[in-house]
């Protein structure tokens, strides 16, 4: 498993856009591309309008790879299969504060589960509902896309959103990853880092990629994070 760490760009691409007959051949690209984690959208048909994946295949993809596998429960009732997932291999959960009905009863089960929580908004939730999640959180994700499905654009207001998150985890002295999901490519990766994201997914736009080596190395040279 490769974990890394707070102090550079992570790149996670996102397998929701792939053929799901062909997740081996995605996840041995996302490897040879030189990203950090593959990043797995589970949907359930409820919280979002799409249905996609569960346990079953995160095992699977957890047994063709090493790479940090960072699961995004976009799902009603959460706490149901968050055991199951943790047994399937995952290394990262992260929930939706929208989903939850007790969200730090959500948190402490993904925790004690000895698996790294993370909280997920959709672009209209706003920030103050992050102000008493607990500080075992090790990462909060901005929806820059309304979840549900990929190769959406980038919605431009959630830059803004992006600042002010990051100034409250400086504020808060945090070591928490910010991570942005929906809409990025090389066209906007130096904005959104330098308004303090560190943690990229990117869909449509790795796997569209030609050379996805180099798209990776691209989106490196372009960010513009510092902390």
């Amino acid at each position: 498993m490769t974990n890394a760490t707070n102090d550079k760009i992570i790149i996670a691409p996102s397998i929701l856009s792939v053929d799901f007959t062909r997740l081996k051949e995605a996840v041995d690209l996302i490897e040879d591309a030189g990203a950090d984690w593959v990043h797995i959208d589970v949907m359930d048909g409820h919280f979002v309008p799409n249905l996609t994946i569960g346990p079953p295949v995160v095992k699977s993809i957890r047994e063709e790879t090493k790479l940090f596998l960072d699961v995004h429960l976009m799902i009603e009732k959460p706490d149901l299969l968050i055991p199951d997932f943790v047994a399937a291999g995952a290394d990262m959960l992260t929930v939706h504060v929208e989903a939850c009905t007790h969200l730090n009863r959500t948190i402490q089960l993904i925790t004690k589960s000895g698996v790294k929580a993370g909280v997920a908004l959709n672009p209209a939730t706003p920030l103050y509902v992050l102000e008493y999640v607990p500080e075992t959180v090790e990462m909060i994700l901005l929806m820059t896309v309304n979840p549900g499905f990929g190769g959406q654009s980038y919605i431009t207001q959630m830059t803004e959103k992006i600042r002010k998150l990051r100034e409250w985890i400086n504020w808060t002295n945090r070591k928490v990853y910010l991570q942005i999901d929906g809409g990025i490519s090389t066209a906007n990766i130096k904005e959104v880092t330098t308004a303090g994201a560190n943690v990229i997914v990117a869909g449509s736009a790795f796997f569209n990629a030609p050379d996805k080596h180099r798209f990776v190395s691209e989106m490196r040279r372009l960010s513009d994070y510092c902390g």
